[in-house]
Parts: C-alpha cells; sequence; structure tokens
C-alpha cells in the first residue's frame, strides 16, 4: 500500500467515525442542536469518498 493510499483510509474512516459519532449523540439528544443537513451532508460526504476511492484503487 502506498502512502497516499494510507492517506485516503484515514480520511475515509475519519469521515465515517465523525458521522457516527454526531449521528449517535444527535440520537441521544445531546447535539440537537446541530441541524440535519449537517449530518445528510456528512453521510453524502462519505458515500462520495467511498466512490472516489474505489475508482482510484481500481485503476
Amino acid at each position: 500500500m502506498s502512502k497516499s493510499s494510507n492517506s485516503r483510509v484515514v480520511v475515509f474512516l475519519g469521515v465515517i467515525g465523525l458521522t457516527a459519532l454526531v449521528w449517535l449523540l444527535r440520537g441521544v439528544g445531546l447535539l440537537t442542536f446541530i441541524p440535519g443537513f449537517v449530518l445528510w451532508t456528512l453521510i453524502l460526504l462519505t458515500l462520495v469518498l467511498a466512490i472516489v476511492n474505489g475508482l482510484i484503487e481500481t485503476r
């Protein structure tokens, strides 16, 4: 695995972790002040990163 591949994986896992954390804390009621579009943006960002990483790895 090259260095750029490792950094892409770290960014992807970080975005997944942040999305899961925000989702859980909003569900519990601790982050109710964060608007829903922030969570949807994080989910869409995760999907876009997954697609881009998949396309780059298949080259």
